[in-house]
């Protein structure tokens, strides 16, 4: 979004008291309020319902939040940015690279190298345009204390980058519970802004929800705050141009007579928030297998890579006898 930047004490009916409210339950930007339920403004900010009303619809008219044309849909996507994965085989896989704007969902048990390609993609986003990546910064939620700083500095030092300044580029939040991981992505528009952060990290998503919400009679409950959990990512995605990409455990599907007994964890909630699908799988002479299970726009294929000192690499399985 091509606007100049506005505080938003200069928004119609935010003054210092209203603002502090905002800023203080993570609506430090236009942005950010522009593109929240006014529900949320209610509950985290403690406006009353007409006040969340006016100041949600002049921040929209700020920023232009209004109908387009499919054509202009058309346009907008065509200048999207794209990451490299650091894999020729897995960039073919999603279409060019994991993209801006959208939610990319890796899925996997426990092994499958979700974690590995989470630091590899660290590196990759800080390298320039030019060079596969987008020459910003990360921020990696970590909810279950698998990052490990020591592999960022092996694969950036196979890729004869600076370790250091890698390290630096990249901004970790431990999440200790569900709680705590909503109101650190609650309050990541702004840093994402000032620290001009591309690429956004949840290594896993579902671990806290899983844990803390158990049984049917709490599943409603885990559900809502999961969707406005993910929608707040979506919006962060789409606001400020930046990737999105998500870890996701499996569980066991009783219903699977035939066919793969495992199923991705969170339902339909979060089938509907990610944008791309990705099911990871170790393979044969320690390859892993990804394969595209749900895009709007990438055909269902697969593909190989191997974890190496680099992070990953493109690998082909080697034929069966007979093949």
């Amino acid at each position: 979004m091509s606007h100049a930047l506005e505080d938003i004490q200069d928004l119609e009916g935010v003054g210092p008291v209203t603002a502090n409210k905002l800023k203080e339950a993570g609506f430090d930007s236009v942005e950010a309020i522009a593109v929240a339920p006014i529900r949320e403004l209610v509950d985290k900010a403690g406006l009353e319902s007409s006040a969340a009303i006016k100041i949600v619809r002049a921040a929209r008219q700020i920023i232009h939040v209004d109908l387009i044309t499919a054509k202009q849909l058309y346009d907008r996507r065509q200048s999207l940015l794209r990451l490299s994965t650091g894999s020729e085989n897995l960039n073919k896989l999603l279409g060019g690279g994991l993209e801006t704007q959208a939610i990319t969902e890796f899925i996997g048990e426990f092994g499958s190298g979700k974690t590995q390609l989470c630091m590899k993609f660290c590196i990759t986003a800080q390298l320039p345009l030019q060079q596969g990546g987008l020459n910003g910064k990360v921020l990696f939620l970590d909810s279950e204390g698998t990052f490990a700083p020591q592999r960022v500095y092996q694969i950036a030092q196979a890729m004869s980058l600076d370790p250091d300044k890698m390290l630096e580029g990249v901004f970790i939040a431990r999440v200790y519970n569900s709680d705590h991981q909503i109101l650190t992505v609650d309050h990541a528009f702004k840093l994402c802004q000032e620290e001009n952060i591309k690429l956004i990290v949840v290594d896993s998503v579902l671990s806290h929800f899983r844990s803390e919400y158990i049984g049917r009679e709490n599943l409603s409950e885990r559900q809502q705050k999961l969707n406005a959990h993910l929608h707040k990512l979506t919006r962060i995605a789409q606001a400020l141009n930046l990737v999105i990409v998500l870890t996701n455990q499996v569980q066991a599907n009783p219903q699977a007579f035939f066919g793969d007994p495992t199923r991705p964890a969170g339902g339909n909630i979060l089938a509907h928030a990610s944008t791309h699908r990705i099911m990871l799988k170790k393979a044969s002479n320690n390859l892993r297998c990804a394969r595209i299970i749900d895009s709007p726009c990438l055909p269902e294929s697969e593909t190989y890579f191997a974890i190496t000192e680099k992070g990953i690499e493109d690998a082909q399985p080697k034929p069966r006898r007979g093949d």
